[in-house]
């Protein structure tokens, strides 16, 4: 079946193409709340239509036994590996498609060809060398493939795609394994860009290697799409099946490694020293440092010629990553998920160190609890954060960014930053290195999602943390931007224009307004959590997601689908009117007292005014025959009878009318109008004039008949000042200045700066820190 039939050949439609699939084209409702229907894949037994894997849900593994040498001098990798490849479905397999990230630098590479380009007054080597595409001998070398026989099996190179055409077809139930030796220049990734790679510290003349994405890997064949061999552009990750990994890595013998998994030989590779700190470690509540600031300092002169090798383990995971330099810190303490075990550490630099040593390991720590809190509880035994003036993620290892200055000082930007990167980071372990979505695909499946929990982490660390993403109001702007730089959530990575926006910051306050908003949390904590648990190891969809937030949770979401992650509508509720309603007395006095006050109101106009103080003779004055009975009386006057009347009138209300009369309700008609198009709960404040404050909360259902303009009816014990929509700002209505009755005009101020550009993750500049010091 060709991929485009079975699933979501409209998940990713631009916004007029989901246009085009309105239930009720040129109508004000029928559109907006229909369910998803055809949008959606159909369920199957492999994906049920609760959103759970189906009884017949496979999927595929791959085991590696990995050989690799280090040779810091050359800046090269040299590699073997076998792959045991277990075909668990119901597809003969006659050919395997392997990932080959690394000719992603190749000069010849396509993603150079793709990108486009222009000539700026400043232009960086990065940039000058895209356009140039200068041989720069990067890229994989594969020197053999065989079968575990020796034997050799040809093989494809597609740019960053391989494939292997087996010599026999690899039937159901079936596995086969695979040998591959390779090598690769190891790039600049500071200058080359990239996720791995060296970090060269000209002061000491020492390098930091990041190796990720080093290996041939497997690419994922799913039973909704068949093989994912979309090629790597650099920005849409990974697709990757789980296995079990031994992996030994040959470095210079003064390096420290850390990586995905567990060490299997930390008592041959380890001093005496850095060997007791890790078994006191294992029971510290504080990080301890295995390694630390002095002993690096002391080595990074002295290069060992000799070799080591680290041998690491790591089981049903998705893919494996490391790190190695003779100038790393490295430090460790043991957490606890539901009475488990897992060690939390961090590996950092000099630079780094300041920052590091007081908060990594700890921000770790708390990244596993809180994560674990809202999905399920972490279940690996290491978690790792490495500085590398970086922001990327592998299986129990992660790389991230912030450095202090010379003097040790850092902006509170960098410190936050900071601890925002460790968080999000450490966090893709459950998005998507456990719930395994396809990154390459749907990039907001990984970062929206693990952004949404990075943000619950943020502010479970501290209150008054400064999170970017996640609270409603912080993606007006984005939201507001002419359709023309926008894309719907549900688009290809390598399609989106503005990407962290979109991928990461709409997604997650899409989830933020499920949660507070739309379904509450407890109904949303159940669901999500429900999510996590059915996908743990993994391959889920888009359509899993969804379906099993609305089956765990009873609550209807195909129209916040609809509008969040297939439109780029914005939300813009506007509060049109208000008319104010009473009761009537039928108290004459009080009646015509009122009657009297719009009696006047109404006989005051400016020609009026204006004739009598211009002393104009009026007719009626100089000829008085001209005034009759209506020019005499009292219109308002009560009349004696006024009393009966109302005796009569209340005497004939029954029990349930006069308790209605007594209660001396005020009414307020409210117009709203939908300005934006995404549909929206609409939260009302009212300010009553006591000063006292009462909110309605509205759903989103309320626009199912008029998708457009809607009224409602309120009954308030007490007279209104003024009235508010979306008061605490969490719907993301990007035009606050219509929200009000009365209109309140909205303040705003503007700066005149200078722009300056840094290197990401780096203090500039003075700091607070830095000033305090010197006072």
């Amino acid at each position: 079946m060709k991929k485009a039939l079975l699933l979501f050949a409209a998940m990713v439609l631009s916004a007029s193409g989901f246009a085009q699939l309105l239930n009720n084209p040129g109508s004000n409702h029928g559109n907006k709340f229909e369910q998803l229907g055809t949008i959606l894949s159909d369920p199957n037994s492999y994906r049920s239509a609760s959103g759970a894997p189906g009884p017949a849900y496979w999927q595929q593994r791959a085991d590696y036994d990995i050989n690799a040498e280090l040779d810091e001098k050359n800046l090269k990798l040299t590699g073997s590996e076998t792959i045991t490849y277990y075909n668990n479905s119901p597809d003969p397999l006659s050919y395997l498609w392997v990932q080959l990230d690394e000719n992603q630098h190749k000069a010849t590479s396509d993603n150079k060809l793709t990108e486009t380009s222009k000539m700026t007054d400043k232009m960086s080597y990065k940039d000058l060398d895209g356009i140039i595409r200068s041989e720069n001998n990067l890229g994989i070398n594969i020197i053999k493939i065989t079968d575990e026989n020796g034997k050799s099996i040809p093989y494809v190179i597609n740019n960053t795609m391989m494939r292997i055409d087996l010599p026999v077809t690899l039937m159901p139930k079936g596995k086969y394994k695979i040998k591959i030796s390779w090598n690769y220049n190891i790039p600049d990734r500071m200058t080359v860009g990239g996720r791995g790679g060296y970090e060269y510290f000209a002061e000491d003349d020492n390098y930091l290697f990041t190796m990720t994405q080093w290996f041939p890997r497997m690419a994922v064949y799913s039973d909704f799409q068949g093989w994912q061999n979309k090629q790597f552009e650099g920005r849409g990750e990974f697709a990757l099946a789980f296995g079990n990994y031994k992996v030994n890595m040959t470095v210079p013998a003064d390096h420290v490694v850390g990586g995905t998994g567990e060490c299997q030989n930390y008592s041959q590779v380890l001093s005496t020293a850095s060997m007791k700190r890790w078994n006191e470690a294992q029971s510290a509540k504080v990080p301890v440092e295995i390694v630390n600031l002095s002993e690096i300092k002391s080595g990074l002169s002295k290069k060992s010629s000799a070799k080591k090798t680290w041998t690491y383990v790591a089981e049903n995971v998705r893919d494996f990553a490391w790190v190695s330099s003779r100038r790393l810190v490295w430090d460790a303490m043991a957490t606890y998920i539901d009475g488990k075990k897992i060690m939390a550490m961090s590996y950092y630099g000099p630079e780094a160190y300041p920052l590091y040593n007081k908060y990594s390991t700890k921000v770790v720590a708390h990244t596993l609890k809180v994560y674990s809190k809202h999905t399920i509880p972490y279940p690996y035994p290491v978690a790792i954060s490495v500085e590398a003036a970086n922001g990327m993620e592998y299986p129990m290892i992660c790389f991230n960014y912030g450095r202090a200055e010379k003097d040790g000082t850092y902006t509170e930007a960098i410190k936050y930053g900071m601890i925002g990167v460790i968080i999000h980071e450490v966090g893709h372990n459950f998005f998507p290195m456990i719930v395994n979505s396809d990154e390459r695909q749907w990039s907001w499946m990984d970062e929206g999602l693990n952004t949404f929990c990075q943000f619950l982490a943020e502010q479970e660390w501290d209150n008054n943390y400064p999170s970017q993403r996640g609270p409603a109001h912080k993606i007006v702007d984005y939201m507001k931007m002419p359709k023309d730089q926008l894309e719907p959530i549900m688009t290809n990575s390598e399609n989106i224009i503005n990407f962290g926006p979109n991928a990461y910051a709409k997604p997650a306050t899409a989830l933020n307004i499920l949660r507070e908003t739309v379904m509450g949390r407890e109904l949303f904590d159940y669901a999500f959590k429900e999510y996590a648990k059915r996908w743990a190891f993994k391959h889920p969809t888009p359509a899993d997601l969804f379906r099993t937030m609305e089956d765990a949770s009873a609550v209807d979401l195909d129209w916040f689908w609809r509008g969040w992650f297939f439109s780029t509508d914005p939300v813009d509720i506007s509060l049109n009117d208000v008319r104010y309603y009473r009761m009537n007395s039928m108290k004459q006095a009080l009646e015509n007292a009122e009657d009297k006050k719009a009696y006047d109101k109404d006989t005051k106009y400016i020609g009026r005014e204006r004739n009598k103080a211009a002393g104009i003779k009026f007719a009626v004055e100089q000829d008085t025959s001209l005034l009759d009975f209506y020019n005499k009386f009292d219109r308002f006057e009560v009349s004696k009878s006024a009393d009966e009347q109302f005796k009569s009138y209340y005497n004939s209300l029954s029990a349930d009318e006069k308790k209605l009369y007594e209660s001396k309700k005020n009414f307020y008609e409210l117009e709203f109008s939908n300005e934006g198009g995404l549909v929206m709960p609409i939260i009302i404040e009212w300010t009553f004039k006591d000063g006292s404050k009462e909110t309605d909360r509205i759903p989103a259902y309320i626009w199912r008949k008029n998708e457009n303009k809607v009224t409602k009816v309120f009954a308030k014990d007490k007279e209104v000042a003024s009235v508010q929509i979306d008061p605490y700002r969490e719907t993301a209505d990007i035009d606050e200045s219509n929200n009000s009755w009365p209109r309140k005009a909205q303040p705003s101020r503007f700066e005149l700066f200078k722009q300056q550009q840094a290197p990401r993750g780096s203090s500039t500049g003075s700091n607070p820190m830095r000033d305090a010091r010197q006072k």
